[in-house]
């Protein structure tokens, strides 16, 4: 396992750069505030996708514990906007500290800039009162009627980036979220719980809820938005097949490797 002695505080900037080999990479943009539910694998996930995107060359990460990069207008002290990223992702929960101007900037950075969105996890519990982010993400969180379990997991769509990383079929101990307000017409589904092993006279789940998707993709106007729900717990982030998946996950995002997904 690899060393994670990184101590995240609120309204910590911490940025990593990238070495000179690496000038040309792209700009990622991890938030991780929390508003409800503290997730401790959000340290793990900020120091994967730095990981990764150092040893790829691919791309520079820069951390915030807050949101006050989520925005297009200028800020003091030289510290970057949405303007200077090329994707932004969010491991966040809860009614974000994002006024009605941040909105309408993250919004637009997908669809009208072309940039990229990525949710991971409890991102799906951000903002339970603003329709368009849900709009946006593809769909919310409705319970988690397993708790975290041997998940059974299937992959839908092999062909699209880092899914052939992944067996077939295969179980991952981790929490995974019930989802509502999902259309398969609107996303590609790139993974999902394996109904045929599922407990679903579990407490919590719907009555006649037949589909669980865990990660999908689509297009936002000129923008790219995946939703990925694995990653509650540390040791996912280990899993050499989680972070190839990653890489490639980070990559589509960005606009840099091919898979297109169904419009919103």
């Amino acid at each position: 396992m690899r060393p994670r002695g990184m101590l995240i505080l609120p309204a910590l900037l911490v940025f990593l750069a990238a070495p000179a080999w690496a000038q040309g990479a792209k700009r990622l943009l991890v938030v991780g505030e929390a508003k409800g539910y503290q997730h401790d694998a959000i340290t793990a996930a900020m120091v994967t996708l730095h990981d990764l995107g150092r040893s790829s060359g691919r791309w520079e990460t820069t951390f915030r514990t807050d949101c006050r990069n989520i925005t297009k207008k200028p800020l003091k002290y030289q510290v970057k906007n949405l303007n200077d990223f090329d994707a932004v992702a969010f491991y966040t929960d809860g009614d974000l500290s994002m006024d009605d101007s941040q909105k309408a900037d993250l919004l637009s950075f997908v669809r009208d800039d072309g940039k990229g969105f990525v949710g991971i996890h409890s991102a799906a519990i951000t903002f339970p009162s603003w329709p368009e982010y849900a709009n946006l993400l593809g769909g919310v969180f409705d319970g988690h009627p397993w708790g975290q379990f041997e998940a059974p997991l299937v992959v839908e769509d092999a062909g699209f980036p880092g899914m052939a990383s992944l067996s077939p079929r295969f179980s991952l101990r981790d929490e995974i979220y019930q989802i509502k307000g999902f259309s398969r017409a609107r996303s590609r589904v790139l993974l999902s719980l394996d109904a045929s092993k599922l407990d679903l006279k579990a407490k919590g789940v719907r009555a006649g809820r037949a589909e669980f998707p865990v990660i999908w993709a689509h297009t936002y106007g000129k923008g790219r938005v995946l939703y990925n729900g694995l990653g509650h717990r540390d040791e996912v982030w280990d899993n050499p097949a989680i972070r190839a998946m990653w890489t490639q996950h980070v990559l589509w995002a960005m606009g840099l490797v091919p898979g297109d997904g169904p419009a919103r």
